[in-house]
């Protein structure tokens, strides 16, 4: 896995992806995106294009409890040891935990980029950023605010929203400096996320 892989890996691990354990040593990489953002699937798997042997899958999801179905597209990488290693640090008894050694793992810009473009959302009107977290213990919301405020300058607030849900609210200034750092490496199709439309930035695997 090269650096460019790598710094998106990280930042799929944070934002929507999901690894799979498949033996005692392996993992597999799953992604899933709503149709919406199927390119940016495709932007993924394509500098991932040595872990993915398959072509990715258009599905169809049922929610229970609001009787509504909806389309998202899938795909999942090869079983191998990278992906086992990585496993190993983010999840604890099958659940996702943020390591203490994320302070190494997100220094690269692109992961951060990565982790927005998954979980990430602008507030127009107040000009803030969100990042969306999953269900994290408080060691592991505490590691993510130390890397952050190490390697970018970042300090984001952990925010408890209306409906239940735990987000990095990053204030006016912050956003400013967030959307600075991560705009080179903002692929067109996600440019929806920001205030305006930045340079996609497509790099190449093996740079």
């Amino acid at each position: 896995m090269d650096k460019i892989q790598k710094a998106i890996v990280i930042g799929t691990i944070l934002g929507d992806g999901f690894l799979q354990k498949t033996g005692k040593n392996n993992a597999r990489l799953r992604l899933e995106h709503s149709l919406k953002q199927q390119d940016y699937l495709l932007w993924k798997c394509q500098i991932l294009n040595n872990f993915f042997q398959k072509k990715p899958k258009i599905l169809t999801r049922t929610n229970l409890k609001f009787g509504k179905s909806y389309q998202y597209i899938r795909n999942q990488s090869y079983s191998g040891l990278e992906f086992g290693k990585l496993h190993q640090l983010f999840y604890v008894d099958g659940k996702r935990v943020v390591p203490n050694e994320i302070s190494k793992l997100l220094k690269n810009p692109m992961s951060l980029a990565v982790w927005f473009m998954d979980d990430g959302y602008y507030y127009f009107r107040d000009k803030i950023a969100y990042i969306y977290l999953p269900e994290l213990d408080s060691d592991s919301i505490n590691n993510l605010l130390i890397a952050l405020r190490m390697n970018y300058g970042l300090s984001p607030q952990l925010k408890i929203k209306k409906r239940g849900e735990y987000v990095l609210n990053f204030s006016v200034k912050d956003t400013a400096k967030l959307i600075q750092i991560i705009k080179p490496y903002i692929i067109k199709s996600m440019s929806y996320k920001l205030p305006f439309d930045p340079v996609s930035t497509e790099p190449s695997s093996k740079e």
